[in-house]
Parts: C-alpha cells; structure tokens; sequence
C-alpha cells in the first residue's frame, strides 16, 4: 500500500493548523510503516486529499478518471470559514457549495472531529465520513521546564510574571478580540499571543486589535512548533477563546504539556469534560474570572487528567485509524 498525501499549497498553509495536520499525517505513516509520497509523479495506490484548491479538485477528477481510490480530507466547513477574512461570511454559502463540490470526488471523507462529522453530515454528500483526529506528536510536546526557562528569557518574562499564551491566525474566529480585551482588563498578566496571517485580509477591527498598545500584551507573530513547545512549558496559562473549529490542535499540544487550559465552552470541544480536564468558558466575563481562579489557585489542577486526554490522540494511534481506513477503501468496504 503506497499513499499520494497532496497538499495543494502546502507552502503558503504551512504555518496553519492545516500545516500541523499535514505534518502529523506523514509521521503517523511513518510511525507505522506505511510508505507514501508527495510527488504527483510517482506511482500510488490511494490519494489522500488534504486541501480544497481547484488543483486539488481537477487532479482527484484525473484520479478518478484514472480509477485510483481517494480519501478527501475535510479539515474546513463553512462553518469555521465565517468570521475568518474580509467577505467571508459573505461568500460563505458558495464555499459551502464548492467543499461539497470537492469532499464528493472522495470515496471516503475523513474529518478531525465528531462535532464536523455531524456538520458534514448535513452537507448531504454521499461519500461515507469518519472522524479521525488530527492527532499530537505527544514525545515532541512533552513538557520541558529547561525550555520554559528559555521562553521567558527569550520574551523578558521574570519567574514571578503570570503569562497567558494564544495560539492563532489573526482571524475573529479564533477570539483574538476577546484576547485583546482581557490583557486590557488584567494587566497584572502578561499576554502573548503566537501567530500570524496577513493583516489585509483582516476586517478593521482585527487590524486595530493587533495593532493594540499595551504594556502587558504581545503579538509575537509565527514561531515555529519548538519555540511553541517552549512557550506552553514556560507560561502559566493556555488560553484558547476561538468561536468554532474542526478540531483545534493547540489544545492538545497544551495538554500534552501539562500547562493549565482555558477554552471556550463551544460544541467542537464537548469531548473534553469541562472542570475534569480542562476549564470552560462561556463569554469574556467568565473568561475572567476563571483565568483570575485559576493563576491564583483557587481552583484544582486538571494538567494530569488533560495529560491522559492528550494521550488517545498521539499521531501514532491517529495512524492505525488512518491506515484502517485506506484499507477500507481499498478493499471497497468503507462505511460510516
């Protein structure tokens, strides 16, 4: 069994989640002893999809002229592409359109999450869909105090400052205004925030928000994973305030680092047992609070129980789900 992983623009999306899953992908095959390739050129058995590009459409229409089994992997929905850029909750409805268009080429649809599997779900598209994690290299984010001392070091954070570090585009969907905000609110905290995506494509307000002056709040713009490793073994907090995801990788590198999580209580992370694995917010005046409760104490650590969360998605287990599916496919037995 021989895997085609095609990314179309893998190197303009590298820096976003899509990236991270497009990288774990690769080390769960190798991890299990799967052989695939990335060149269009080489001969494969099945081509595993992982983007919505018009090349990405025209060459699985060549494969399926070509009679080759395809695995479409749905890591977007209309859902998570509103509230991202400049007119996109405007286009919305034709992006739908089209990620019907293009997750139908595939003879199965794999998506990270049950909460997308049921969005998908509603798309009414015949191809069965399994969610299959995006999975966590849980050996790489192990937590690594030496590295944490040099995250602080690299940011001029002293051992007393509590630090509260974001992980995101510069897109309103991953609650980048809420972030900005509470650094207004708490200034006894500092608040980093680490990623980047072009400010033209973002409406106004991201653009005053990124923008914003204050002593306590930085916008370190795209690091790479060890400097990310770094930062959730050094700072005090996790916090992810995103309005909707299909899975939200950060949260699992958090938790496999052992840092305290706060996230928002939203439909995509209800696996995740709120006050027994991780904290729970609904809107920016509980997020207070429970950040408040949580840098001071005053409530019990989950990191242990959050550790073993993190654990059923490490990228090996993530492959054997992968590689069970290319044999489903394969051997023309794919089902929900």
């Amino acid at each position: 069994m021989k895997i085609l992983l095609y990314t179309e623009g893998l190197k303009t999306i590298r820096k976003s989640g899509l990236g991270k899953a497009i990288t774990h992908q690769m080390k769960a095959l190798e991890d299990n002893g799967v052989e695939y390739t990335t060149n269009l050129k080489d001969d494969y058995d099945l081509l595993h999809i992982n983007f919505y590009g018009p090349k990405s459409y025209l060459y699985a229409k060549k494969a399926k002229k070509k009679g080759k089994k395809i695995v479409y992997h749905a890591h977007s929905t209309e859902e998570d592409f509103r509230n991202s850029f400049l007119f996109s909750n405007l286009v919305s409805p034709l992006f739908k359109k089209w990620l019907i268009r293009c997750y139908s080429l595939g003879d199965y649809i794999i998506t990270p999450t049950e909460y997308s599997k049921r969005l998908l779900l509603n798309y009414h598209m015949k191809p069965p869909i399994r969610a299959i994690s995006n999975g966590v290299d849980t050996t790489f984010f192990e937590r690594d105090e030496k590295k944490g001392q040099e995250f602080r070091k690299t940011y001029g954070y002293s051992k007393k400052d509590k630090v509260i570090v974001g992980i995101g585009l510069y897109i309103k969907r991953k609650g980048i205004l809420d972030f900005v905000e509470l650094a207004k609110r708490m200034p006894e905290y500092q608040f980093i925030w680490f990623g980047h995506s072009p400010l033209w494509a973002s409406p106004h307000e991201i653009r005053k928000a990124v923008h914003t002056k204050l002593p306590n709040l930085c916008f370190a713009g795209y690091v790479e994973s060890s400097m990310i490793k770094s930062a959730l073994s050094g700072a005090d907090l996790y916090l992810f305030p995103t309005l909707e995801e299909t899975e939200g990788i950060p949260i699992i590198e958090a938790l496999t680092s052992k840092i305290p999580t706060l996230i928002r209580d939203i439909p995509v992370f209800e696996e995740y047992e709120a006050n027994k694995v991780v904290y729970k917010a609904k809107n920016i005046d509980e997020f207070e609070e429970k950040i408040r409760q949580i840098l001071n104490h005053k409530l019990p650590s989950l990191v242990e129980k959050g550790y073993q969360e993190a654990k059923k998605k490490d990228v090996k287990k993530v492959g054997k789900e992968l590689i069970d599916t290319y044999r489903e496919v394969l051997d023309g037995k794919q089902k929900n």
